[in-house]
């Protein structure tokens, strides 16, 4: 899979905040930071996680929401934000951006596992 580099630098570049694991959706993939969802990686960009608290910052650094074609001519959104250009080749900028996206992650709800019968 061509994300397979960025995946690697995410890695290296992220690993003072967490450990970077990752998994296949509709397409790409879903990123996590010690078990907390922070990004998704579509065609090869990255999008960072947001959410009402930090959409201000988001939308002062110009980065647009995260849109998709749900079929019959519409759309859908989802909270997440472009990563500025400059997270792809300054370290410190990612991690300051990746901060602010997992900060959004924590404060999501948390996920219940399905209990077994």
């Amino acid at each position: 899979m061509a994300d397979d580099g960025l995946i690697d630098w995410l890695a290296e570049e992220l690993a003072p905040l967490g450990t970077l694991s990752h998994r296949a959706m509709m397409g790409g993939r879903t990123l996590y930071l010690d078990g907390t969802v922070f990004a998704i990686l579509d065609d090869g960009e990255l999008w960072l996680k947001a959410d009402a608290m930090s959409d201000a910052i988001w939308d002062e650094a110009g980065c647009p929401r995260f849109t998709y074609q749900m079929g019959e001519g519409r759309s859908g959104s989802m909270n997440y934000r472009r990563a500025p250009a400059e997270t792809y080749d300054d370290g410190e900028a990612l991690r300051e951006w990746a901060k602010l996206a997992l900060e959004a992650g924590l404060r999501g709800p948390v996920k219940k596992k399905a209990s077994k019968a």
